[in-house]
């Protein structure tokens, strides 16, 4: 079975730092992706790489059975890969419906069914009763949303999502990944997700990829891999944090 998502070795330096450092990985569709690691890990470098924002300096990337790599952003979006921002980014001084509006209008020229691809969108992320406030006015949970509708909107295959659940309360976070469930199990959107949010991890995740210092230390499913001393070690603490406290 050929994974949706195949990256081979790829390499990225930023002023002779090796920020990503030959990273392979391996998403098959339909399952949740996790990739954690501490700050500086190179986990949103990869995900720029994957997205199209920077070129890998080595190794490949393979979307569907095409090769990716080099691709403008937008040309990869219109392939079905679309990605959030670890900082959300919004367009303020629009409202939710026209932000949403925006990524509804890659795939529909026509406006009137973009909108009713938006509001089907912002329904489903209980945002529909905000679409017609501006951004800028939401809280930090609506705007992930938000982003996340952003996204969702442009109709993706595969989702890669960089800290959506990042200053979310607990009751926040677990709305959040409802909502991602739904979408993965019921919509079959698959996703890729940066996250330090351990409790959203476990919940969600099928495989989970650790990097440490732009390299690979380990993967595999959610209970081996967090009890991995070398994953212990570089992310997790001490070998007597229990993962269910960790988030």
């Amino acid at each position: 079975m050929s994974a949706l998502l195949s990256v081979q070795g790829v390499a990225k330096r930023f002023r002779g730092l090796l920020a990503v450092d030959h990273v392979s990985l391996q998403v098959q569709e339909g399952s949740v992706f996790a990739v954690i690691g501490p700050n500086g890990a190179g986990k949103t470098t990869l995900f720029n790489l994957i997205a199209g924002v920077h070129k890998p300096e080595a190794g490949s990337i393979a979307f569907a059975g095409e090769r990716i790599d080099g691709l403008a952003p937008d040309a990869i979006c219109r392939r079905g890969l679309a990605r959030t921002f670890q900082i959300v980014r919004p367009f303020p001084h629009l409202s939710v419906m026209e932000n949403a509006l925006v990524g509804a209008l890659l795939h529909e020229p026509d406006i009137e069914a973009a909108r009713s691809a938006a509001a089907d969108v912002l329904r489903r992320l209980e945002l529909w009763d905000k679409r017609d406030q501006q951004a800028r006015s939401l809280t930090l949970p609506d705007r992930k949303r938000l982003e996340v509708a952003r996204a969702l909107c442009t109709r993706p295959r595969l989702l890669l999502l960089d800290e959506v659940m990042a200053g979310l309360r607990p009751t926040e976070t677990d709305r959040m990944v409802a909502v991602l469930k739904d979408l993965n199990r019921n919509e079959g959107v698959t996703i890729v997700l940066i996250e330090h949010v351990m409790r959203a991890v476990m919940a969600l995740a099928d495989t989970i990829h650790v990097l440490a210092h732009g390299a690979t230390i380990a993967e595999g499913a959610p209970e081996a891999v967090t009890r991995d001393p070398r994953v212990i070690e570089s992310y997790l603490g001490q070998a007597d944090h229990p993962v269910g406290a960790l988030g």
